[in-house]
């Protein structure tokens, strides 16, 4: 899977699938960490779900943020995504009480920060 400069696209091709991943510094501070990467995106197309692909991905982008020297992880999550938050949380994140409100399109969505020890 290509990856450049904390990005990573894939195309399988035929079935025209795409899957995105996004890796950053982190964009709000944690208190107690000094070092910490942000997975900004992880996306995958909904047929694709169920088959190990975002474990995938979640692990390439820890990989590449412990070879850039930081010492945990952070994504922010829509409070109503159940899915990707148990999907978060079987992967070792957890919730660390931050919140905020983003808008999309006129739509106000509450996103809870998870991190975790990489």
């Amino acid at each position: 899977m290509p990856v450049n400069g904390g990005s990573g696209f894939l195309n399988p091709g035929e079935r025209h699938e795409t899957l995105w991943r996004s890796v950053t510094v982190a964009r709000s501070e944690m208190p107690g960490l000094e070092r910490v990467g942000e997975v900004y995106a992880l996306y995958i197309s909904s047929v694709l779900i169920g088959q190990g692909i975002c474990r995938t991905l979640l692990s390439e982008a820890h990989a590449q943020m412990k070879a850039q020297g930081f010492e945990a992880s952070a994504l922010w999550v829509s409070c109503d995504n159940q899915r990707a938050r148990h999907f978060y949380e079987r992967a070792g994140y957890q919730t660390d009480g931050a919140a905020q409100d983003d808008v999309y399109d006129g739509i106000t969505l509450t996103e809870l920060r998870y991190q975790r020890v990489l």
